[in-house]
C-alpha cells in the first residue's frame, strides 16, 4: 500500500495539474455515485491527509484512497490512457488535462465542510505543512494510549500517526534500535515520532524512497524486505516474520537480532 510520502507526491502532481481549473467533465465509475456530476465546478485544490486524497471541487470533496493498486494519472485531452478504461474509477476532465483515478480502493463524494467524517479519525499527519510542536505531543499521547502494543503495530495505526506504512514501520524500528515486537510503552515515543516525521520529509519530494542514504538500487532500505540477508550495519542475518496488534492484521517484519534489542 502506498505510504504517506507517495500519496503526498500524488496530491502535489494532481494539484499542479488541476488547481484553479473548471471541470468540463466529471465521472465517478462506482454504482453509488454514477449520477454525480460536478461539471462546471472549479477545482480549488488537491491535498493529502496521511494515505487519503481530497480533491476539493466547488463545495464538494472527492475522497479517494489508493489501497494496494490505486493510482492517479494525468494526461492531455484525447491522449491514450496509461491503463485500461475499465480500471478507471474517477475521471476529471478540464480543457487542458484529464485526471484519471485507476483501481481506487475508496471513492466518496462529500461536502467539503464534512471532510472530518472521512479523515477526522486520523492522527497527526506527518507531512502536514503546518506541523507544530503540539502535533508531535498529540501523536505521542496517542501512541502511549495502549503501551502494550508492539511499536511496529503502534506506528502503523493511522489513528496514531497518519502516513506510516509497512516500509517505514520496519525502517523506524531498525533506526531506533528496537525489535518490532517491543511494546511502545518501553520505547521513547517522542523520538519515534520525531524520526518518523524526518524520514517522510526526507522522501517527500524524491523517488524512489531511501532510508539508508544510499540511492543505489538494492541499497535503499536497512531491513524492509531483506529477511535472511546480512544486516548492512553488523552483517548478522536478518530475521523475518509477521506481526500485528490483532489477529488478521499481521504485516511482514524484518529485523536484526544484534542491532535491535
Amino acid at each position: 500500500m502506498p505510504e504517506g510520502d507517495t500519496v503526498y507526491q500524488t496530491a502535489k502532481r494532481q494539484n499542479a495539474a488541476l488547481a484553479g481549473l473548471a471541470l468540463t467533465g466529471f465521472e465517478l465509475r462506482v454504482p453509488a455515485l454514477a449520477t454525480a456530476d460536478l461539471t462546471g465546478e472549479t477545482v480549488h485544490g488537491v491535498l493529502s491527509r496521511g494515505k487519503h486524497l481530497l480533491h476539493r471541487i466547488g463545495d464538494w470533496s472527492l475522497h479517494t484512497h489508493l489501497k494496494m493498486e490505486g493510482t492517479w494519472r494525468v494526461v492531455p485531452p484525447g491522449a491514450r490512457w496509461p491503463k485500461p478504461a475499465f480500471q478507471a474509477r474517477a475521471v476529471l476532465r478540464t480543457a487542458s488535462v484529464t485526471a484519471i483515478g485507476f483501481e481506487l480502493g475508496i471513492v466518496q463524494l462529500i461536502p467539503t465542510a464534512d471532510e472530518d467524517s472521512v479523515v477526522g479519525h486520523l492522527g497527526p499527519d506527518l507531512l502536514d505543512p503546518s506541523w507544530e510542536p503540539d502535533y508531535a505531543g498529540e501523536a505521542v499521547r496517542r501512541l502511549q494510549q495502549h503501551p502494550e502494543v508492539p511499536v511496529f503495530s503502534a506506528v502503523l495505526e493511522q489513528r496514531n500517526l497518519a502516513g506510516i506504512g509497512n516500509v517505514y514501520a520496519n525502517e523506524l524500528c531498525f533506526l531506533r534500535g528496537v525489535k518490532p515486537a517491543t511494546p511502545i510503552g518501553d520505547t521513547d515515543a517522542a523520538a519515534v515520532v520525531d524520526l518518523a516525521r524526518r524520514l517522510l520529509l526526507a522522501n517527500r519530494d524524491r523517488h524512489p524512497r531511501v532510508t539508508t542514504g544510499d540511492t543505489r538500487a538494492g541499497h535503499r532500505s536497512w531491513v524492509y524486505g531483506r529477511a535472511g540477508q546480512p544486516c548492512r550495519r553488523c552483517g548478522t542475518a536478518l530475521r523475518g516474520g509477521e506481526l500485528g496488534a490483532r489477529a488478521g492484521q499481521e504485516r511482514t517484519v524484518s529485523w536484526c537480532e544484534r542491532c535491535q534489542v
